[in-house]
């Protein structure tokens, strides 16, 4: 199956910017969920039941790259800061269409 990586205004916002350096490690990792999207980390979400996560680290901190399979499509929603525990996660998933 093909699948469509789609972005959130809000994980646009977030690696604008972003040293190269770190653009480029998401862009690796994306190649990879294009492939298969059930290859990382799925999470418990009340709104979506396909959410998965990747380890990152950008800037010496631990970050998670959050996206929602829908269908076909993959949308990328977010990164976090992991110190915060996704406590953020279901507000940003909430503006997800």
């Amino acid at each position: 199956m093909n699948y469509e990586l789609v972005t959130s205004e809000l994980f646009i916002e977030q690696i604008k910017n972003l040293p190269e350096k770190y653009k480029n490690q998401i862009k690796k990792k994306l190649v990879l969920v294009k492939q298969n999207p059930f290859r990382f980390k799925k999470i418990h979400s009340k709104k979506f039941s396909m959410v998965f996560r990747i380890r990152l680290n950008i800037e010496g901190m631990e970050t998670r790259l959050i996206y929602a399979l829908l269908g076909s499509k993959i949308v990328l929603a977010c990164l976090l800061d992991r110190s915060n525990e996704y406590k953020d996660l279901e507000h940003y998933l909430s503006k997800i269409q």
